[in-house]
């Protein structure tokens, strides 16, 4: 684990702090159906959810009267919380916020995968993905650079792969702000990437099906 530790952050607006809050209230919504949809769950959108997600949060911030500076920073917030996004293309206006997006990219990720039962919920994990390649086509996911995997097992067995070939470098991207989390803790311990080692320790020791 990398224990060197980030420098202190610039503290954050109220403006871009209410932002991120918003953000992080509205970045699942592109999983929800249309009334008119019938078919299948929400989980067929699970690789298109987040441009969903920033969709629908602009439709419903501009119905309630927001400002669409402010709308743009909540689009841009919630597109970090895509792992193939390159967050250095996204238009951001301001370092502010740049830091909420990194930080909901990163919390995303930590959340999910410092999870206790992370290991224990990645064949309901790959059930959703079935539904979502059925929904979209497998061919047309390999075409955008989507990993396709082949069963549950496959997807067990690659995600340490995942964690440290992809989160741990997505996370550098994002300015390793997980490494900030030391600083609310008195042991000074970063109890989530603990935990995600923890998982990824069990996944490997895991006799497959």
């Amino acid at each position: 684990m990398d224990g060197t530790k980030a420098k202190i952050p610039h503290s954050l607006s109220r403006e871009f702090f209410d932002i991120g809050i918003i953000a992080v209230l509205l970045h699942d919504t592109g999983y929800i159906k249309t009334v008119d949809d019938i078919d299948g769950t929400g989980a067929k959108y699970t690789f298109i959810h987040i441009s969903r997600s920033a969709d629908f949060a602009a439709h419903y911030l501009i119905e309630i009267g927001f400002e669409k500076h402010k709308i743009s920073s909540v689009r841009n917030t919630i597109m970090c919380t895509g792992v193939k996004v390159d967050c250095n293309k996204l238009p951001f206006s301001s370092e502010e916020e740049r830091i909420i997006g990194y930080a909901l990219g990163t919390a995303d990720l930590l959340g999910q995968m410092s999870a206790v039962d992370y290991p224990e919920k990645l064949p309901a994990l790959y059930k959703e993905f079935e539904e979502a390649y059925r929904y979209e086509g497998t061919e047309r996911l390999h075409e955008r650079g989507i990993a396709v995997f082949e069963s549950a097992e496959d997807l067990i067995r690659k995600t340490p792969y995942f964690y440290e070939n992809v989160v741990m470098v997505r996370f550098k991207k994002m300015g390793s702000l997980y490494k900030y989390l030391t600083y609310h803790l008195k042991d000074s311990r970063n109890h989530y990437i603990e935990a995600i080692e923890e998982n990824i320790k069990r996944i490997k020791l895991a006799p497959l099906c």
